[in-house]
């Protein structure tokens, strides 16, 4: 009776060996790209691991009938198909800026620093109420557009009397783009220095949000961008110098991250070619300045759904299944290597403490109960900046705290508008400088 054993153990043995042959090429691919951080759109690492690898091919074959000589050659066919997509663009490489907003009109301010930023306007909508300071916000990101969301509050914001301009940081939303190297979180100080002095209506109120915090709090530290600051409010900051974003501790109580449902629409993740850009520049193997992906062409690939469980940890737990769309995908604007490079340069700078502790601009710090930031960098603040005159700990939200749901947009208003008018607040002042150990054990 025949057997097909050893054939078919031939033919496994030889199929086993011709897919171990296309991983090790994938692998040397990637690893060539890493080496050479992407120069040439990637095509100098493919065409390196190619010729590497038809070259041993053929030498493996070499003692082969004519025939054979080519069987070594399918496994580099098979590693070329399965490349070469990193190599090809699927959305424009220059900048594709979101539409024009129905609601705001768009100026675009060229600053001193020869940063070029989407400004919005929202005066005051009942003049008999005006508030006399213009109110300035700093959105989070960083590198990130203001979002629908966020545009709805400062809309509330200037229905309650005050003169609010927004403007997105440069590389952001519809504001230009910059070259990767001046991506700094100096930079974004200096910035917004230069949005006060354009303005020129003297000293402002800033609310700075998220990544927007932080580049308020180091404004706080440095004497000339804080003199331009007539009132401060620092909500949910990160990480704000080199010494706090190595801090590691508890967070707020839980928030959605894990329970939620996944984002639906498009990523750009799915797509061969930014899935290796981003995923090896999360990694820290490729530079935010690779040559594989333009920077223009990194953002209009990033997508909302790329954001993945960030959304979700900004919630808490308890509405995890309704978190509003905070966003459309035409307004929807990231910037994922320039966020990464500001995000550096930061973990890169020395403590900001000795000069913060200088600061005599009257701030307020918001804490959220179920925040995704680690409690230090918020306390912190509160630890070494002696002129933060209250804290307010909101409950029931998330680090998004006016996100639309229930009354948390008001509640967040009352709190921000009661020490902008030097008003009672509405909350206790919590936590003190003597209830930080307290807060740090027991508000996990």
């Amino acid at each position: 009776m025949p057997t097909f054993a050893p054939p078919l153990a031939r033919f496994t043995g030889r199929l086993l060996r011709a897919l171990a042959a296309v991983a090790t090429l994938v692998v040397v691919f990637l690893a060539t790209i890493v080496l050479t951080d992407g120069a040439g759109s990637g095509l100098g690492a493919w065409l390196t691991t190619l010729g590497t690898g038809a070259a041993a091919a053929l030498w493996r074959g070499r003692r082969r009938t004519r025939a054979a000589r080519l069987v070594p050659l399918l496994p580099v066919v098979v590693a070329a198909a399965l490349t070469a997509p990193v190599l090809i663009p699927t959305v424009p490489t220059d900048r594709r800026h979101p539409p024009a907003l129905p609601f705001v009109a768009t100026q675009h301010w060229s600053l001193a620093t020869g940063s070029r930023v989407a400004v919005y306007h929202y005066p005051p909508a009942n003049a008999g109420t005006r508030h006399p300071t213009p109110l300035v916000y700093l959105n989070g990101g960083p590198v990130r557009g203001i979002s629908l969301l966020d545009h709805r509050f400062l809309q509330l914001l200037a229905g309650q009397g005050y003169d609010v301009y927004a403007y997105e940081p440069a590389g952001a939303g519809r504001s230009d783009l910059l070259p990767m190297g001046q991506y700094t979180i100096d930079r974004s100080v200096r910035d917004l220095s230069a949005f006060v002095d354009h303005l020129d209506q003297g000293k402002v109120d800033i609310l700075g949000f998220s990544a927007g915090a932080v580049v308020l709090t180091r404004a706080l530290a440095d004497p000339g961008a804080a003199e331009r600051l007539h009132r401060a409010i620092i909500a949910e900051p990160g990480p704000v110098d080199g010494p706090a974003a190595r801090i590691e501790g508890p967070e707020g109580r839980p928030s959605a991250r894990g329970l939620a449902p996944d984002m639906t629409g498009p990523r750009s993740t799915h797509m061969p070619r930014y899935a290796a850009a981003f995923g090896l520049m999360r990694l820290g193997l490729l530079t935010p300045d690779t040559g594989l992906i333009g920077q223009a062409e990194g953002d209009n690939a990033f997508t909302a759904a790329d954001l993945g469980s960030d959304t979700a940890s900004a919630y808490c737990a308890r509405d995890a299944h309704r978190i509003p769309v905070e966003d459309t995908a035409q307004n929807f604007s990231f910037s994922p290597a320039a966020s990464l490079r500001i995000q550096q340069t930061v973990k890169d700078s020395p403590s900001i403490a000795p000069r913060l502790r200088q600061s005599r601009t009257p701030a307020m710090l918001m804490i959220a109960e179920c925040s995704s930031q680690v409690r230090q960098w918020e306390t912190a603040v509160l630890a070494d900046d002696p002129a933060v005159q209250r804290t307010q700990y909101l409950p029931g939200v998330g680090h998004h705290m006016w996100n639309g749901l229930d009354d948390n947009n008001d509640r967040a208003a009352a709190v921000i508008t009661a020490f902008l008018q030097d008003k009672p607040a509405p909350l206790p002042n919590y936590p003190t400088r003597d209830e930080i150990p307290a807060f740090l054990r027991d508000r996990k």
